[in-house]
């Protein structure tokens, strides 16, 4: 592959301390080099960035963007789609036709990220069952280099070999499921709450709440997979959803599972949706809670955050925890799909449309804002908007603009209820984001957080991933419309046109385990899930 020079651009690449310094950054066989030792070498290309910023390629650490969730919910609104065509200039490829919306197509989506200068994008939640489909959408999403989690915070096999207290046990199923899926770390959603409303018996509030049937607590399901991915030394941490998402006062029992994992590495997904105050007996009491809880996350080394920012807007809610698909259903009367994967999780996808004159989506835009400038230290907390449960993530330019530019944050805290200025405390937050603490919380930190060495920066062995942006006034506009992306050292995106379509890698880990006990966990699998499922339909009946 030929030698590639970047030439005199503002290099913004905070991993390697490098702080908007007119540079070139040198890219060969789709990886950044050191410049050449020999100064009568001669790049193959040289891209002039002078009076451009140059960046490391965007990370989104929590998206949906396949499996069945996503398809569901394309077929729930299939007035949201749009039919458009994908033919990069002088591309092998036979052209591609792909849907975008709300909720886009696999073609769409790389093209989509790849058009805001993103190059990796990570689904948050696949079901064991669902991951032979989801790899497949990934492996046919373009440009963007994906990887998934796989889902255990509800698994029949996870929560026996967790009351049995059998970590060996819990350690090698873990192992297995994520090498046999081709996942790339662990998700838990609602730990035994799904299991419990799956099984008609409501849902969990607190830690040391019982899953009937398992004789498990959400505390001992959390603690126990933390514990099993660390021991595994997976690159990413246990990824968690906690509890009560989206009711007032739940900041309290996230507070709590905080505190429970004390010592061990966790990312907690989507913050905002868990970080409220109030009581359930009055909705109208929600209030924000993001001082108490960024408090903890600043003195705790080990753990981080994604936001879950809400934007307004039509949008689609697409999660694992049935029980808020349900909720939500309930709460706007709109339509909703409910998917029961047996003896592993649920899902709930209903439409939602974020109102600005709506006091509660107002204040859980405040609330994700808070987050932002709450966090001491950007290292710790991942832009991202639970795509596309806060919102698509085509809106990561306007969020950016909001965070670097207090002046039009207040002007639209301005715009909105009363009440919402009253109950957080976004106005008094007048930090503002450097471009450098934007690339960390786009690309370094997630990349980090993520395990993934080679992103999120543009030091030597680094993967050739560069977005290139012209100096704009207008911030939202200056990172929505970037003026190359690089995907290992091939120029994808030139001035808003697509020229390439490379594939993408999809990414998976390879723990080790004893492999003496695959069949023991294949024989316990079969033997024992089915016939409880079927047992506790007949108990209810």
């Amino acid at each position: 592959m030929s030698l590639l020079r970047i030439k005199g651009g503002r290099v913004v690449d905070p991993a390697n301390g490098v702080n908007d310094v007119v540079g070139d950054v040198w890219i060969e066989h789709g990886r950044v080099v050191a410049a050449p030792s020999d100064p009568a070498a001669r790049p193959d290309r040289t891209i002039d960035a002078r009076g451009y910023v140059v960046m490391p390629a965007g990370v989104d650490v929590h998206s949906h963007i396949a499996g069945a969730k996503v398809n569901a919910a394309r077929m729930l609104r299939p007035d949201h789609r749009r039919d458009s065509d994908f033919d990069p200039p002088g591309s092998p490829r036979v052209p591609r036709r792909g849907t975008e919306g709300r909720v886009p197509s696999t073609v769409a989506t790389g093209f989509q990220y790849a058009g805001l200068g993103y190059g990796t994008a990570l689904d948050a939640s696949i079901p064991p069952l669902g991951a032979r489909q989801a790899r497949l959408e990934l492996d046919d999403t373009p440009i963007i280099d994906k990887a998934f989690l796989v889902l255990l915070g509800n698994n029949h096999a996870v929560m026996d070999r967790v009351a049995r207290g059998d970590r060996a046990a819990l350690r090698d199923y873990v192992a297995w499921v994520t090498k046999a899926t081709g996942a790339y770390g662990v998700k838990i959603v609602n730990p035994g709450g799904v299991e419990r409303w799956k099984q008609g018996r409501g849902n969990v509030s607190t830690l040391d709440d019982d899953v009937d049937g398992f004789n498990v607590s959400p505390r001992a399901i959390i603690e126990s997979l933390a514990d099993a991915v660390d021991s595994l030394a997976l690159p990413h941490p246990v990824h968690i959803h906690g509890l009560n998402l989206g009711l007032p006062g739940n900041a309290e029992v996230t507070l709590e599972t905080l505190r429970a994992l004390e010592g061990r590495r966790a990312h907690f997904a989507h913050i905002q949706f868990h970080s409220y105050g109030g009581t359930l007996d009055d909705v109208d009491s929600i209030a924000s809670q993001v001082s108490l809880l960024a408090d903890y996350i600043n003195t705790h080394a080990g753990l981080s955050v994604d936001v879950g920012q809400v934007v307004f807007g039509e949008t689609m809610s697409m999660t694992a925890d049935g029980a808020v698909g349900r909720f939500l259903h309930r709460l706007t009367g709109r339509p909703w799909v409910s998917q029961d994967i047996e003896a592993e999780t649920g899902c709930g996808i209903v439409p939602i449309t974020y109102r600005d004159t709506n006091s509660i989506h107002a204040l859980q835009w405040a609330v994700g804002l808070e987050w932002f400038l709450r966090v001491d230290d950007p290292w710790r907390v991942a832009l991202g908007t639970d795509h596309p449960n806060g919102g698509s993530f085509l809106s990561y330019p306007q969020i950016i603009a909001l965070l670097m530019d207090p002046a039009r944050r207040l002007e639209a805290l301005r715009h909105l209820p009363e009440k919402v200025r009253a109950r957080s405390g976004l106005a008094d937050l007048p930090r503002a984001y450097t471009l450098s603490e934007i690339a960390i919380i786009t690309r370094a930190a997630p990349a980090r957080m993520l395990g993934l060495d080679r992103k999120g920066h543009l030091g030597p062995g680094a993967d050739g991933d560069v977005a290139i942006y012209s100096v704009d006034d207008d911030l939202e506009r200056m990172f929505a419309f970037p003026r190359y992306l690089l995907k290992a050292g091939v120029v994808v995106l030139d001035d808003g046109e697509i020229r390439a379509e490379p594939p993408g890698a999809t990414i998976a880990v390879n723990p080790e385990f004893d492999r003496d006990a695959i069949p023991a966990i294949a024989a316990e699998f079969e033997r024992t899930t089915s016939i409880r499922y079927r047992n506790f339909v007949l108990n209810d009946v």
